[in-house]
């Protein structure tokens, strides 16, 4: 299992950003998936989350809902956070995770530093 984030960045208040999930080493269609964040000094917490199949199932965090959407493409094993309205208390390294059997598998992270 490999996930591999990108599309993080500087942005500034208001600005928008898409970040990118690749996934590979399983049948990606047939997992939910999330995202989450760890700002400095904080722990790691749930951004948002989408069923398996046709994603028609999402969750976002109270924080988050009505600015952020997640997404899935599973022709191109991918997951997809679009932030708009962005705030510098989203500034956090965003991770991706699948939930494989009894293990959860995290990618690297990418990091959204939202600053003027």
């Amino acid at each position: 299992v490999q996930l591999v984030e990108s599309g993080g960045g500087l942005v500034q208040p208001g600005g928008s950003l898409r970040l990118s999930c690749a996934a590979s080493g399983f049948t990606f269609s047939s997992y939910s998936m999330s995202w989450h964040r760890q700002a400095p000094g904080k722990e790691r917490e749930l951004v948002a989350t989408i069923s398996s199949g046709s994603g028609v199932g999402t969750y976002y965090a109270d924080s988050v809902k009505g600015r952020f959407t997640i997404s899935r493409d599973n022709a191109k094993n991918t997951l997809y956070l679009q932030m708009n309205n962005l705030k510098p208390e989203d500034t956090a390294v965003y991770y991706c995770k699948v939930r494989w059997g009894v293990v959860n598998y995290w990618g690297e992270g990418t990091l959204v530093t939202v600053s003027s």
